[in-house]
């Protein structure tokens, strides 16, 4: 669904390339997380893969494909036609990104004027779909709102429901949850692993914070000064770092956090094992059950 092949980006005002090299891929239905530290190059790669780079400010080379097509160099036609359709993007901050003089559900609906013939009915109704699917309090009230009237959980859904309205395949998350106090973005984090099962978004996450990624992505690559410097699963990543950046990381998670996340990932992994057994044991009793023979 998403390859991105040894894609170098270097803006005309720095000494060094704020991407260098970097290759991975996400497959349909995976949430991968993206980690490093401000200045690692983790949303450039983001706005490579969303077609938001600004090209006349920096060299640019490599393959950046969304389902085959190629974002990296690809004319504005091409660009206008995927984003919002095929790519959605959540950006950090919902204040900023929102514009403040237009109502909510305007907004959400604004993809739809581009990508879609649907009347003025139809795209109302799909945007409320999506505020509910959001699971916004009393959706069609927020289609009524101005950003200011609404809380910073509320903003960040409403822009996750503007990012999935049209149905994209691939969900792009830049710090989504950064500006939100905890309560708010355990919220939003299983929010988004509702929307991945239940619709089968691809999803990439990307943030400071590994202990966040951790609790969303099964997989994980860790950046650092443009770079790829560790890539796996995130338990081994998170469990046992190899690269010494990715150590500076978990370094830097308070110890009670590492405590809960290694019991939470022994449960699980007990868990797996029990259902195992469990299941084995029943196709060993009906095996005995039918005289050694197997009967489908």
């Amino acid at each position: 669904m998403l390859e991105v092949r040894d894609l170098h980006v270097k803006f005309h005002n720095r000494d060094r390339e704020a991407v260098a090299g970097v290759s991975f891929t996400l497959k349909d239905g995976e949430i991968l997380g993206l980690v490093g530290e401000s200045g690692s190059g983790k949303s450039v790669t983001a706005m490579s893969i969303a077609g938001l780079l600004p090209r006349r400010k920096c060299d640019y080379r490599g393959d950046v494909l969304v389902d085959g097509d190629d974002m990296l160099h690809a004319k504005r036609a091409l660009l206008r036609k995927v984003q919002g359709n095929k790519i959605g993007v959540v950006f950090q901050e919902p204040m900023s990104a929102m514009d403040p003089l237009m109502k909510v559900g305007r907004q959400v609906e604004e993809v739809l004027d581009i990508h879609t013939d649907l009347s003025p009915e139809e795209k109302k109704k799909r945007a409320i779909e999506a505020l509910t699917d959001v699971e916004l309090p009393d959706p069609e009230a927020v289609y009524g709102k101005y950003p200011h009237e609404l809380s910073g959980g509320m903003l960040q859904r409403s822009m996750i429901a503007a990012a999935i309205v049209a149905r994209p395949s691939l969900l792009l998350l830049d710090e989504p949850t950064t500006a939100l106090d905890v309560t708010i973005q355990a919220q939003i984090l299983k929010l988004l692993q509702k929307l991945n099962a239940e619709h089968g978004i691809s999803m990439l996450f990307i943030s400071h914070n590994l202990n966040v990624v951790r609790k969303l992505c099964k997989r994980v690559i860790v950046m650092q000064r443009g770079v790829i410097v560790e890539d796996g699963l995130t338990e081994d990543v998170f469990f046992r770092p190899q690269h010494p950046y990715t150590q500076h990381l978990i370094e830097c998670i308070p110890a009670r956090v590492k405590v809960i996340a290694r019991k939470n990932a022994e449960e699980r992994m007990n868990g797996e094992d029990g259902a195992q057994k469990a299941g084995t044991a029943a196709e060993t009793a009906g095996t005995e059950k039918t005289g050694g023979e197997r009967h489908d």
